[in-house]
Formats: structure tokens, sequence, C-alpha cells
């Protein structure tokens, strides 16, 4: 791994900070990947080159004078499009909204900001991060740079193709339906989904959506995990209306070595079938980690159903990604609710009730999520990590098509498009935090990642097994041609 674009962000940052290599230096070397790569990739999407080469020359100066602004001095990097960055395009994909401009900088856009980051361009998602693929009517489609009639996934799916290409030091995404774990998988890099709560999503400005809204979190991707605990440390804190009052004070990593972990590996479930070329690779990390003494069971499980704990989840995500659906879109789909036999809208949900839950059924289905959340507890006493897929296969083939006509291929099967969110649903609807981890290539070549689940608020135990995993198992490499 020669070229310093793929360096670890935190070895970049030291640099700069002891003047090793120069913040301007940096992002040219940066801008020339990104002018040589990126027209066959379509990951960055907006740049402001005139404000970043501003910022990265008085990065330097500023070091020169002896002054130090965060951990990220002078470090060039992108942000999720689905992020308000001041001064950026802002679009959602929405071509209604394809000339509007970030005026604040949203919360966690400003934590990196404060550090001192030096952010160049933002980088594609889906129409309003609502797919498992990347391509809007602003910017087109985001090709995976391992295969490029692939999807890197979504929705930060243009957040993991600059990361695995190496067109940027680090990246910021977020996260309801696996939209952080999603495309690290698809890409073979790292990535994390913070415990509910602990990365702030509130503005302090008005106007705008203030509620931070349900299930949703924002999160760091990267090539190491080291890079996503150096992020995490950097967004984590509490809602900007509580910091008068409450610390956030995550607990360390509960081992420090393989061989301490207490492991349980979830690796396939009829609700949801792993493809085998999958299934493959998360096995051989199995016997990786028997091999250097860590304790794995493969049979045990947390006292929850997938299929029951997959509805609770459905439920409240159509929920939560509707919250925006004003006039007459709640009018439509609360007349469609209606035709619908409560039978059926108790066993699964439906597309039309992703707006219209009464609120007495949201709370019933928010006591179902307390009570999944105590079992969880419960497992965690006699378990540090469990082992999952992230999705059941490797990266899928752009599919621009109507949701209803989507299929997956498993094992040459077709099953539910949807299946993508199912294991990323498990650890959402609890609140837990997960890691992504790479742990090789299929037979194809296309990276699989393995997804590793832990307590509420112990992010730090996830993302260092992550890190030790990598030391005798997977980890990142560049996409062949990206070296």
């Amino acid at each position: 791994m020669g070229d310093i674009a793929l360096l670890p962000a935190r070895d970049l940052a030291a640099k700069i900070r002891t003047r090793e290599v120069g913040s301007q230096e940096l992002l040219e070397h940066y801008l020339k990947r990104v002018e040589r790569f990126d027209p066959d990739l379509n990951a960055i999407v907006w740049t402001d080159l005139d404000a970043a080469r501003r910022r990265a020359k008085e990065a330097d100066k500023a070091l020169a004078r002896g002054e130090n602004w965060g951990p990220l001095h002078g470090l060039p990097m992108t942000i999720k499009e689905l992020f308000e960055t001041k001064g950026m395009r802002w679009t959602a994909g929405d071509p209604n909204f394809a000339e509007r401009v970030g005026t604040v900088n949203s919360p966690a856009v400003a934590r990196i900001s404060n550090a001192g980051a030096v952010i160049f361009g933002v980088t594609n998602s889906p129409l309003n991060g609502s797919d498992t693929q990347t391509y809007n009517a602003v910017y087109g489609t985001t090709n995976n740079p391992w295969d490029r009639s692939r999807s890197p996934g979504g929705s930060s799916g243009g957040t993991a193709v600059v990361l695995a290409a190496g067109l940027s030091a680090l990246d910021l995404g977020s996260d309801i339906g696996g939209s952080i774990r999603n495309p690290a998988h698809y890409t073979g890099i790292y990535g994390h989904k913070p415990s509910f709560g602990i990365v702030p999503r509130c503005r302090v400005e008005l106007p705008g959506m203030m509620a931070a809204g349900d299930l949703s979190v924002s999160g760091p991707l990267a090539r190491c995990a080291e890079d996503l605990q150096f992020e995490l440390d950097i967004i984590a804190a509490p809602e900007a209306n509580d910091a008068v009052g409450w610390r956030l004070d995550l607990p360390k990593p509960r081992r420090s070595h393989l061989a301490g972990f207490r492991v349980a590996a979830w690796l396939n479930d009829p609700e949801c079938p792993v493809d085998a070329e999958v299934l493959e690779r998360l096995e051989k990390t199995v016997s990786a980690l028997q091999a250097v003494g860590a304790t794995v069971d493969t049979e045990a499980r947390p006292d929850i159903d997938l299929r029951e704990s997959n509805r609770i989840y459905r439920s409240l995500l159509n929920a939560a990604s509707a919250r925006g659906l004003l006039g007459d879109a709640i009018a439509k789909v609360n007349s469609l609710e209606d035709e619908i036999p409560l039978e059926d809208a108790r066993e699964k949900p439906t597309v039309s009730r992703k707006s219209s839950l009464r609120h007495r059924e949201w709370l019933h289905l928010d006591e179902a999520r307390a009570q999944i959340r105590a079992r969880w507890n419960l497992f965690f006493r006699d378990y540090d990590v469990l082992l999952t897929p992230v999705t059941p296969v490797a990266a899928i083939e752009h599919l621009h098509i109507p949701m209803g006509d989507r299929t997956i291929l498993v094992n040459g099967e077709a099953h539910d498009y949807w299946n993508q969110l199912t294991w990323a649903g498990l650890v959402t609807v609890a609140h837990l935090p997960a890691t992504v981890a790479p742990v090789g290539q299929t037979s194809g070549g296309l990276p699989v990642g393995v997804q590793i689940v832990g307590p509420y608020l112990e992010d730090a135990t996830t993302i260092e097994f992550a890190r030790l995993l990598g030391d005798v198992h997977g980890g990142y490499v560049p996409p062949p041609g990206y070296e």
C-alpha cells in the first residue's frame, strides 16, 4: 500500500501536524486521484475546490505559527451529500432541490469542521437516502470500484467508494437501514453504526426540522478500524440542547486480545438465507478466530425471533422514513391503510402504512422494541460480540427498475430485495452498535464483510474486535487498479 492516499486518516493527520506533509500537498494529491478515477466511479458529485484550497493553505500557515485546530487539522476529506454542509450542494438527490446549497453545518459535520478538517466535496447517495443502491436523477449512478457493473450499496454508497478507491482520507455516513454497513460490506472497507443517540443529530439553528427522529444515526466509514474510533471520538457527544448537563463517557473495550473474547456467531437463518459464497467467507472468519484462541459459539442466539424482530424494525423504519410527508401524500396513504385488513397489517408492514401508523400502534411497537433490547442485554452478559452477515449477498448489479419488481439472487434463487435490510435491522431496532470489517472476497472477486454486534453503548468493543480481527484475517485491500 505505497500510495500515501491509502494511509489511515489518523496517520495522515499526524503527518500534517508534524509538517511531514502539507495540507495543501495532500489535498492536491487526492484531487489528482479524483481526476483520474472518479469519472468512472461518479462518487464525488460536488466540490468547492477554491474554498478547500484556501482552508488547506491557512491550515499550513496556522501550523507554522504553532496553532493546532484539532485532531483533523488540515485533513482533506469528503461528506455524504445527505448531510447539510455549509457552502456545499445539498440536494438529497432530488431534482426539486438541485440548486440548494447548505447554509449551516449539520451537527456531526460541524464537529468535523471544528476539529480542523478540510472538506473539499460531497459524495453521492440515493434519492433521500432511501435505497440500497446509489443513484438519483440529479447526479446519476455511482459505481463499485471492484466491478463497475455493480452497486456500491446505499445509501452511503459514494462515501464507501471514495474510501475504497483512495479519493479521500475520511468520510461521514448515516445509517437507518444498513446505510453505513451495506456499502462497507459491498466495497471492502470498514464502517461503524454507532449506538443510537451518541452522535448528535439535532440542529441548533432555526428554521428547519429540529427533532432527531427514530432509528437513524450518523457514523464513520474508513479504511481501517482505528479510523472508525478516531472519527467517532470526534463526532460523539450529547445533543446540543442536552450538553449543559450531560456528558458522554463510553466504556472501554471489553477485551484487548482476540483469545479473550467470548464470541457468538449467527451466520445464517431460514428467515433470511445467506448466499453460499458469502457464508463461506464468514465461516472462514470463524475458523480464523478459533485458530488464534477465541471462543466461538456457533449455536448461541439472543432470545429473539428474526422474523418478528424484522417486522417490528420494518414497521418503525417505515414510520420514521416518512415523517417528512405532508398534505395530500399523508391523506393518500391514510386512505390506503384503511383498505388493508388488520390481520394483514399485523403480519408485516405494508408500503402504505409507512406513514400512517396510529400513535397507539407506534407505542405498542416501541414497547416490543424495549423488550427486544432487554433480551439483547441478557445475551451480552454471556457474550462480548455477535457475528452476523451484513446482507445475504455480495455487491448486487445495478438494478434501476421499480422497487416492486426488484429481487436479489441468493444461491441462484430470487429473494425479497429488502432482505438486504434484515440482518442490519436486527441490530438497528435494538439501538445497538455494529462494526463491519472486511473478511476477504468471493471467488468472483467481490468483497465480503462481517457485522460485529456489541452491547448498547459499548461501541469501543466492536471497533476493537474489528481491529484485532484485521490483524489475523481480512482487512482492507485496495480494489485492483486503485493501489
